[in-house]
């Protein structure tokens, strides 16, 4: 079989993630942990928007195509925010997977001279994850994913002000920046907040006149949230919850770096359950404060 390496293309949208529907469905079968709903449900679930979005936004998109078919049978792309280098997706067909084409996108999408900081939030799968030392990032922390079913809560912002942000980010920016600095030590720019805003309801947490914290909502996802302490977290947490439950989510999932340990106990309490699946942060060298953050569900930081 004779590979192409090309630069993806928005047609390719949906033949890539039929890829990684594959990619991460023969993974999870082979750890006896099949995953919920068909490629179809979960494009239809929010993917398509979200590799919409990535279509546009990408530093990096790579595919490999057979070349008599004109099948795409891997893909990876990436994301730059000012110096954060965030590899957001790496996945092969099953049935080519180590022989050759994973290397080469990788090469392509996640260059070693490109970013600050380099940064994936990667599966266990062992190939991958020899792919990803030899690429320069090594294992920080997993990351868990904790779902349950969103509950009222009669009084959820304590002594946190909460303003809701409109569609339009632009009279908030800098409030988003300022906490996604100090998370972070990266902002996402108002492109990413904007769309982000398009499918989700957007929060920012005010005390005595200062925002503290930032947290996304909507019917198909959550995240990210960020606080600049760990102890308001709980809050910001409580009226995620209320704001998904008033939505008619009935379940809700969370993407908690491991080290969250306030995040983590306060889900646990509420009833949210841990995952057996878990992903692992990896970068090229520590960042940010992620004892104060919960990831963009399901795909990126």
């Amino acid at each position: 079989m004779s590979i192409n390496i090309r630069r993806g293309t928005p047609p390719d949208g949906l033949p890539c993630h039929s890829v990684m529907w594959r990619a991460v469905n023969d993974l999870a079968h082979r750890r006896n942990l099949p995953l919920d709903g068909t490629a179809e449900e979960w494009w239809a679930g929010g993917s398509q928007a979200e590799f919409t979005y990535l279509a546009r936004a990408a530093a990096e998109w790579w595919v490999a195509e057979e070349t008599s078919a004109g099948q795409i049978v891997g893909y990876a792309r990436s994301l730059l925010r000012g110096g954060l280098f965030e590899l957001t997706e790496f996945f092969v067909e099953p049935s080519e997977q180590s022989k050759g084409a994973g290397r080469a996108l990788l090469e392509r999408a996640f260059p070693a001279d490109r970013g600050e900081v380099r940064s994936i939030i990667a599966t266990t799968d062992v190939r991958a994850q020899a792919r990803y030392y030899a690429a320069g990032v090594a294992a920080r922390f997993p990351m868990f994913t904790l779902t349950g079913a969103p509950r009222q809560s009669a009084d959820v912002s304590g002594t946190l002000e909460v303003l809701a942000v409109k569609p339009t980010v632009a009279d908030h920016q800098a409030d988003f920046e300022a906490v996604e600095r100090r998370v972070l030590g990266f902002v996402r720019g108002a492109a990413e907040l904007g769309w982000i805003l398009e499918h989700r309801e957007g929060y920012l947490y005010r005390r005595d006149g200062q925002v503290v914290g930032y947290a996304f909502v909507g019917r198909e996802g959550a995240g990210p949230i960020g606080a600049l302490t760990a102890d308001d977290l709980p809050a910001l947490l409580l009226h995620v919850e209320t704001r998904a439950h008033a939505l008619g989510v009935e379940r809700l999932s969370l993407q908690v770096p491991g080290i969250n340990a306030t995040a983590v106990r306060h889900l646990t309490q509420r009833g949210f359950q841990l995952d057996a699946w878990i992903n692992l942060l990896m970068s090229n060298r520590p960042f940010g404060e992620f004892d104060r953050f919960v990831a963009f569900s399901p795909l990126f930081l």
